[in-house]
């Protein structure tokens, strides 16, 4: 669901843009406020889990698409909604400036897209459905219904900025009519995903989705857990993606009627040496970003 800049006019791209800024200020003044230091560490590893794992698009059986985890309700489960909403933006600037993916004026959508609807409507909708102790089933059915909503949202605000921007001739009903469908197949993957992450968090760190203080030894426990699988992911899931144009890319295909674009023929062992590196290199980047950040914002204003 990362947009391009191609698909954006000036216009509707500066202005998400400005409302992405807007938001990301009223979240860090939120998170300041909170004050609540155990956060920072986990903020760091989950940026560089969530750039590794964006890196593995899987494929959609009976498509010829993928799609990969977009993370926002993850983060916004383990984190609280302000802080996923700051990972996230460092994981797609991260993305945007160091490895060309989406692009600048496409930034402020992205961003939004993939990060507020995540945060601020599905993460409230799975606490609604999850209750306070919920069950694995009822934890699992939350998430995926959450995941879903948020994607199809997602989905549908691309669809309007692309519309709205006059670049391309996308009708709207076709585009949407695409659109909605594959990014529902995504969201049933992430929202899977999601609960079977939440639940390994809570058996092994319940701490952390709860204020209740938890010996260090077991956080460190649960970021080492997180770095190790952020790393294997970046450093080899990436030799195993999937090929296919992923839920947009697909979409503007059958739309316009264009071939779908198909994989560089690179040899296999540049490819994998280069995608471990980006991997590797883009993870470590999110995580320092996302620490800098956090500890940034942990700082309490002088009087």
């Amino acid at each position: 669901m990362h947009m391009a800049d191609a698909l954006l006019s000036p216009a509707v791209g500066g202005t998400m843009c400005v409302a992405t800024a807007a938001t990301v200020a009223w979240c860090s003044r939120c998170l300041r406020k909170e004050a609540d230091d155990r956060r920072v560490p986990l903020m760091g590893v989950l940026g560089a889990f969530l750039f590794a794992a964006q890196m593995i698009n899987f494929s959609i059986p009976g498509t010829g698409s993928s799609g990969h985890l977009g993370g926002g309700l993850l983060l916004a489960i383990l984190l609280g909604p302000h802080a996923a909403f700051l990972v996230m933006a460092s994981v797609l600037i991260v993305q945007a400036l160091f490895f060309a993916d989406g692009g600048l004026l496409a930034l402020g959508c992205n961003i939004f897209n993939l990060g507020f609807f995540p945060a601020f409507i599905g993460y409230p909708l799975y606490r609604h459905l999850a209750g306070d102790a919920p069950g694995s089933a009822r934890a699992t059915v939350a998430a995926m219904l959450a995941a879903i909503v948020s994607l199809q949202l997602g989905a549908f605000a691309v669809v309007l900025e692309t519309v709205a921007s006059g670049i391309s001739a996308l009708p709207f009903g076709t585009f949407l009519l695409f659109m909605l469908p594959i990014h529902l197949a995504i969201g049933i993957v992430e929202g899977a995903v999601t609960a079977a992450v939440v639940s390994f968090v809570r058996a092994a760190s319940p701490g952390i989705l709860s204020t209740t203080v938890q010996p260090r030894r077991h956080r460190a426990g649960i970021l080492g857990v997180f770095l190790a699988v952020a790393l294997a992911l970046g450093g080899v899931g990436a030799w195993f993606a999937s090929t296919n144009p992923d839920g947009l890319e697909w979409s503007i295909a059958r739309v316009t009627g264009a071939p779908e674009p198909e994989a560089p023929q690179t040899g296999v062992i540049d490819d994998r040496v280069g995608s471990s590196l980006a991997g590797v290199v883009g993870g470590s980047i999110t995580l320092v970003l996302a620490l800098l950040l956090g500890y940034a914002l942990k700082r309490k204003p002088r009087d």
